[in-house]
């Protein structure tokens, strides 16, 4: 019991990028918010840093400041990207036509390479 508390870790301030951040948006001066499933944290950080970031390949920008993390993904529907079961509690990110087809794409490779359950 005392080596499971100290094994858990504070995602608020050490967060993994690819396991627990369902999306992330760009702001003004290098501010970068993450969104968790309960959670968005916002990080000021370098431009080397945000290159870096959105040269990830787990994400994939739905607009010009906002990148999803594909792996999260659990629906995709009317121009609505779905990242928890629960509709109604869900996180979501709205995106255009194209996009979201190019998105399908991605998650159904992503899906059938990792083996992955697709539930929908």
């Amino acid at each position: 019991m005392m080596n499971e508390v100290l094994s858990e870790r504070n995602v608020y301030e050490d967060f993994e990028l690819e396991s627990d951040v369902l999306y992330f948006k760009l702001g003004m001066q290098g501010l970068v918010s993450f969104h968790g499933r309960n959670y968005n944290i916002k990080k000021r950080m370098t431009a080397e840093q945000i290159d870096q970031l959105t040269h990830q390949s787990s994400f994939y920008p739905v607009n010009s400041n906002c990148y999803i993390n594909i792996g999260k993904i659990k629906t995709i529907e009317g121009g609505t990207i779905h990242f928890d079961s629960e509709i109604a509690d869900s996180k979501q990110v709205s995106v255009n036509r194209r996009k979201q087809f190019v998105i399908q794409q991605l998650f159904s490779q992503r899906a059938s390479s990792n083996d992955l359950r697709i539930m929908l």
